[in-house]
């Protein structure tokens, strides 16, 4: 409880103090050296992954699908997913506004497959080239967004604040149209402007607001059938999932970030107790483990 309390106020005080012209500049002066110490040892991609990493550096968001990135454990983990999925039921309390349900964590242990997709080093590699220091990994999230007409939380347009280069890879589970809740989000080189039109530092943005903006002609859906596969960097560009009107969607969120966040992720793989992480990361390589308990070196 004592630590929870302490991460609550060390969030809150990061996120208004990261403002201050003096911070931001030593603070961008110490993540600047620090990525380019580590430069030397980013892992070796190929092509396509870098065309990715490329898209994303001026996008904000890359596509792709399950069969082009090749992770061998792909099968398994679709395996486990397709079985999870009848699991999830369409609403777990009487709140009109709930529009989303998550796997619970002991879902996620018994479908372990899903977990371990989000480690498999050659999409680790993809991701520490993207953020340029060593990956903190924050778990998998598998959820259903229902119809529901609700606007609110990360139906909202926002940026994730909890680091300078955050990274979610989504995976579709079912086919996703412009009427089942694709994800959303605007091109980066709208960033400055909306972010000096709004003063801001972070939170939601209403849609009355973002399109006085900018016209919704601007809006980019990721529309896919299932399997497709987003890198999204939500630490730097405005998104959100879309209502869903035609069909409830599944998928998969994979999340990631650098080692030191701005704000200590109190949320990621912190859903599940330190035991059941020591269960999942059982045989898990080294590398693999420091992405997952990279909070015991935290502080």
């Amino acid at each position: 409880m004592y630590k929870k309390i302490v991460y609550k106020i060390r969030n809150e005080v990061s996120l208004n103090t990261r403002q201050l012209p003096f911070l931001c500049t030593q603070g961008e002066l110490n993540y600047q050296i620090a990525r380019k110490r580590h430069f030397d040892k980013l892992p070796v991609i190929s092509d396509y992954e870098q065309n990715l990493i490329d898209t994303l550096r001026s996008e904000g968001v890359a596509m792709t699908s399950l069969q082009a990135l090749s992770i061998p454990s792909t099968e398994v983990m679709l395996q486990a997913a397709n079985n999870l999925r009848p699991k999830i039921p369409q609403s777990i309390s009487q709140n009109k506004n709930e529009f989303v349900v998550h796997a619970t964590p002991q879902q996620i242990l018994e479908h372990k497959e899903i977990f371990l997709w989000g480690l498999e080093q050659r999409l680790i590699n993809i991701i520490e080239n993207y953020i340029g220091l060593p990956v903190a990994y924050h778990g998998a999230y598998f959820r259903r967004d229902n119809i529901n007409p609700v606007q609110i939380k990360s139906r909202l347009w926002h940026i994730d604040p909890e680091d300078r280069k955050v990274l979610k890879v989504v995976i579709y589970l079912n086919d996703v149209d412009e009427n089942s809740g694709p994800f959303e989000y605007i091109p980066l080189s709208w960033n400055s402007e909306i972010i000096s039109a709004l003063k801001y530092t972070h939170g939601y943005v209403q849609d009355k607001t973002m399109e006085k903006l900018i016209s919704p002609s601007h809006f980019k859906s990721c529309t896919g059938i299932a399997g497709t596969v987003i890198l999204a960097a939500t630490g730097g560009i405005f998104h959100r999932g879309k209502i869903p009107v035609s069909s409830d969607r599944y998928s998969v969120f994979f999340d990631y970030t650098s080692r030191k966040p701005i704000v200590h992720h109190s949320y990621g793989a912190s859903f599940l107790s330190d035991e059941q992480l020591q269960l999942l990361a059982k045989n898990l390589t080294p590398k693999q483990r420091e992405c997952v308990f990279w909070k015991e070196h935290f502080w």
